[in-house]
Formats: structure tokens, sequence, C-alpha cells
């Protein structure tokens, strides 16, 4: 089992016993879903506040319903083209909160700067999910690219407990932009009916670095593979390590463990 798969393991434990509950309550999936969107926007007022922490919390037990509605719908038999309808309309609504609330909190900084960062990390982030359903309704799968809305999500929530919020945003902006285009891309090449791949990617000379590098930015991996561990452990490591000062960060402060460690010599 890879790191990231053991932790969905573990986190799925008390998940269970949420969802066993909310189904002997008879608790419709529907209504699970705006119940998390309810939730999100509580977190979005939360950034809006500069309280990254309540936001966070916030945020976690919003996306516990976010999560479960599907499950508790496959318990209870009520699946429907509607519900998959519903559930989509408001995880845009959830995202689109959380965005304006850090909006907020910038503005009221007086950081234009930040204020454009986390409007493009918005757009790209909607646009990502977007094309992705508007590929669907033309080719059969579109599920290319790193930064889907779990990931996104989840570096929200650990942006809010670890006050790196500004480092987050750059993460989620780049790697989406990427996911943009590699959709765009995707899209094209199967409606072409060619393989994804480029044809020069098997004459290089430089065969396993060059791919190494397609596949970064090309990602189709599935989640739960090494691969995907990598791409966390990058993320995660370029968020911590990378010093607040040096990304200019509004809120957070201190010059991070890079500056403390140099400190020491």
């Amino acid at each position: 089992m890879t790191f990231t798969g053991a932790i969905g393991a573990a986190c799925m434990f008390p998940l269970r016993l949420i969802i066993g509950a909310s189904v002997a309550l008879g608790i419709h999936p529907n209504v699970l879903t705006l119940i998390g969107v309810l939730i999100n926007f509580a977190a979005a007022w939360q950034f809006a506040q500069g309280d990254f922490i309540a936001a966070g919390l916030i945020m976690t037990g919003g996306n516990i319903f976010d999560f479960i509605d599907g499950k508790v719908a496959e318990a209870t038999n009520t699946k429907s083209e509607f519900g998959g309808f519903w559930d989509s309309v408001m995880d845009r609504f959830s995202d689109l909160a959380l965005y304006v609330g850090v909006l907020y909190l910038y503005a009221e900084l007086g950081r234009t700067d930040y204020v454009i960062l986390a409007a493009l990390t918005m757009i790209f982030s909607v646009m990502t999910s977007y094309i992705r359903a508007r590929a669907e309704s033309i080719i059969e799968k579109c599920k290319v690219g790193f930064m889907e809305r779990p990931e996104r999500i989840v570096l929200v929530m650990i942006g809010a407990f670890t006050n790196r919020m500004a480092g987050v945003l750059w993460v989620i902006l780049v790697l989406s932009v990427v996911a943009v285009f590699d959709r765009i891309y995707y899209t094209w090449r199967a409606l072409k009916k060619e393989e994804a791949s480029p044809a020069w990617m098997g004459k290089s000379i430089f065969t396993l670095p060059g791919r190494a590098v397609w596949h970064a930015f090309y990602w189709t991996f599935d989640r739960a593979t090494w691969q995907y561990d990598l791409m966390v452990i990058t993320i995660l490591s370029w968020v911590w390590l990378v010093p607040p000062d040096w990304i200019n960060d509004p809120v957070a402060s201190g010059p991070g463990l890079i500056g403390i460690i140099a400190n020491w010599f």
C-alpha cells in the first residue's frame, strides 16, 4: 500500500461510522450535499476574517459531508442523474465561496498582487472541472492532470492549518493551469484518435528523463500509486520548506524551515 493509500484507508474508518449513521437516520444524499456547501460557506467567512485555523476546521466538517453523500447514495440505492448534477453544481459553489473568502482577506490587507493570484487560481480551478465536464460530453473520459478537486481542497486545508496559504495558492494555480492544458490537449488527441504521447518521445536519446518530465506535466497516473505519492511529497515539501518571505506571503511570517536551518550556520 502506498503512503497516500494508507492515509485514505485510515480516514475511511471514522467515515464509515458517519455514513452508517446517515443511512440509519434516513438522511437523503442531496441534503448531505447541501449541508456540506453551507458549512463551506461558513469556512469562507472565516477565511475572510483571517482566521485560518477555524476555516480549516470548518472545511474539514464540510468536506466530510461532501465525501459521504455519494457513499450514502450507494448504500441507500438512491443514486440518480440529478444527484450527480446536484453534487457537481454544489461543488462549484463551495469552491468559489472559499476563494472569495481568501480574495476578501487579501483585498482588506491591500495586497492587490495576491488578490490577482487568488482570482487566477479560482478561474483555473473552475476551468479544470468545466473542461472535463465539457470534454466528457464528446469523448468517453477526460481524467488527466494532477490538480483535481480533492487535491485542491486538501491543499487549501493544509494552507489553512499551516498558515501557508500563499504557497498553496501558487501550487494550485500552476498545476491547475497545467491541468487545463492537459485536458485540452487530451481531448484534441482523443478526437483525432491518436495516442496521447508525442511522437518525438520514443525517438529521443533522453528517453527516460524526457518521459519523466512529460509525465510530471502531462499527468495520467491514478491516486494511491508511487508516482502520486512522489508528487504529493514534492508539493508538500515546497509548501512547507519555502520561507514565506520568499513569496512575500501577506499573512504568514517567519523565515520558514530553510531560513531556520541557514541561521544555524
